[in-house]
């Protein structure tokens, strides 16, 4: 991500940022009296356990969580040395950071929201609310080139409901440019996102947003290598007794119909008019895979056992779509 991308969004947090009316006794602790990294992020670990926060969007502890919001705010890019703990904070700095905190933690802000940065495949992404934040366990398939599922560098790769744009780009850097990615997104909004993340690697050239509601928009006869799919997939019940940092995410991206699969079962259903021969489609269905295969007990998904956590990603070929396309066409 460009430096100036990330100068601009923390200008604008510090210009713009609502503190919330609660937490005067944070914003003072950490302007007058703490000083080091260290300090302040020891205070806000916990400031974040007394409040009880849900951290999910990036971060799996509150020290990574707190250690990130310094972080941000200092310029600085994980991971964190000895050196940096022990360095001081300036005013401005300490305010900002205070000003983050409170709102993370009164308005259950994710901080990703705040800082205007998330990590995906070890890449900084800009992020808004327009987008949910990058978290999703096919990062590790794009870190192995998604071995052994692709033999050979996929020249054409299509990313449904991109979001960010994060899994499009991962790509992309991945196979160093070298092949061409469409990143595909109903919200025009979310792919205003995307199209700063594309120029912020410079990929214009080799990953391109397109606006449709899943293959609505795309030309037929478009043929894919790989489709990489990460559409809306959570449940009704989950959606409701979800932590309230999930509900400042936009709704369109996360909930999908009462079992979490209508977008799903459109993609499955569709997919191989836009797969080559030899192509497959790696989805994400997240804890709705035991309603995947409720519905369609008969299909052999491949559900991946995947190494760094994270569940309900599965590969099919194209062969295996369309041998089940009565299935999945029944199930839409």
């Amino acid at each position: 991500m460009s430096d100036a991308l990330l100068d601009t969004a923390i200008a604008e947090i510090y210009e713009s940022l609502d503190t919330p009316p609660a937490g005067d006794e944070i914003y003072k602790a950490l302007c007058e009296e703490l000083m080091t990294v260290q300090d302040a992020v020891r205070y806000i670990v916990s400031c974040f356990s007394s409040h009880q926060i849900y951290v999910g969007h990036g971060t799996e502890s509150y020290w990574d969580e707190a250690l990130e919001i310094v972080q941000a705010v200092m310029h600085l890019q994980p991971p964190c040395d000895e050196s940096t703990l022990s360095s001081a904070l300036t005013l401005k700095e300490r305010e900002l950071i205070a000003k983050i905190v409170q709102c993370r933690i009164f308005s259950r802000v994710p901080t990703p929201y705040l800082t205007h940065r998330a990590f995906f495949c070890n890449h900084e992404f800009y992020v808004d609310r327009r987008v949910i934040v990058p978290r999703s366990p096919i990062a590790e398939l794009i870190e192995s080139g998604f071995d052994p599922y692709v033999d050979r560098m996929p020249e054409r790769v299509l990313d449904m409901c991109t979001g960010s744009g994060c899994i499009a780009i991962a790509i992309a850097l991945h196979f160093n440019g070298e092949c061409e990615v469409d990143a595909v997104d109903l919200s025009e909004e979310a792919l205003d996102v995307c199209r700063l993340n594309i120029e912020g690697y410079e990929l214009e050239s080799v990953v391109t947003p397109i606006q449709s509601d899943l293959f609505e928009n795309l030309p037929e006869g478009d043929k894919y290598d790989l489709i990489v799919a990460n559409p809306p997939y959570v449940d009704l019940e989950d959606l409701e007794s979800m932590p309230p940092e999930y509900h400042q995410e936009p709704s369109l991206a996360l909930g999908s119909g009462d079992d979490g699969l209508d977008c799903a079962r459109i993609i499955l259903a569709r997919a191989a008019d836009y797969l080559t021969d030899d192509g497959i489609l790696v989805m994400e269905v997240g804890n709705s895979e035991v309603h995947l295969i409720k519905a369609f007990p008969q299909v052999p998904f491949h559900f991946i056992d995947l190494k760094k956590g994270g569940c309900g990603v599965f590969v099919l070929t194209c062969d295996q779509l369309k041998a089940y396309a009565d299935v999945f066409k029944a199930g839409v």
